[in-house]
């Protein structure tokens, strides 16, 4: 499988066998990324009023739309383009600038080329217990690692312990494009870990497969698509 940064919370999957996905695409204006120009058959958001996150209209393909958010809230679970996608509600931070009250939105799992996925959607306040138990058993985590605008990196890191997922690929931090005041640079998030436990893929794809999981949790940061 190919995985694509394409920045923000924003990744585009391409298996081997089954449909491509983007996550959570944005508005390229709001966040200073580049448009996404990648085709997809399935687009998943997090939520349906947040242009940094939901922008499905943008994507090329005519590809599907699943709303974690509406998947969250009847009942957990669906199904689209062959593959099973569950989510659980969340919020965001309470106090977040741009809203009056915290923006709902879902983290959502779904099972790629035998690779279980999980994706943090916008959640800002710390994990309940049955959100951090939601993320148990995954092998890669599109993880929340810039502090201020989502959760504190103390309480992503609670989550990171006691799941232990394979892979971590942080997203959502403080780049030379995106940079909300007081969002964390990287090196805050990679203070967490040992050196030996860290990889850099040095730009914006990655070849993924099930056979080159670690056998302990790791991080992998790439770059954006530029």
């Amino acid at each position: 499988m190919q995985l694509t940064w394409f920045g923000h919370a924003a990744f585009g999957l391409v298996p081997d066998k089954g449909p491509r996905i983007i996550t959570d695409p944005y508005t390229p204006e709001g966040v200073g990324y580049a448009p996404i120009t990648d085709p997809a058959d399935l687009v998943l958001i997090s939520s349906d009023d947040d242009d940094a996150h939901c922008r499905a209209d943008l994507i090329a393909g005519n590809p599907e739309v699943v709303n974690a958010l509406q998947v969250a809230q009847s009942g957990g679970t669906t199904t689209a383009q062959g593959v099973e996608i569950t989510a659980i509600e969340a919020a965001e931070w309470d106090h977040h600038p741009e809203h009056a009250v915290p923006g709902q939105n879902g983290m959502y799992r779904f099972t790629l080329d035998g690779l279980r996925f999980a994706h943090m959607g916008d959640v800002g306040n710390p994990l309940t217990d049955a959100q951090q138990a939601f993320f148990e058993g995954t092998d890669v985590l599109f993880a929340l690692a810039g502090g201020y605008l989502t959760l504190e990196l103390p309480d992503l890191m609670e989550m990171i312990h006691r799941t232990r997922p394979k892979l971590v690929i942080p997203m959502h931090f403080r780049t030379l494009t995106y940079r909300p005041r007081n969002t964390m640079w990287i090196e805050s998030f990679l203070s967490h870990f040992k050196d030996e436990d860290v990889d850099f893929a040095f730009g914006a794809t990655h070849d993924l497969s099930r056979d080159a999981l670690p056998g302990r949790t790791r991080v992998l940061v790439m770059d954006y698509v530029r």
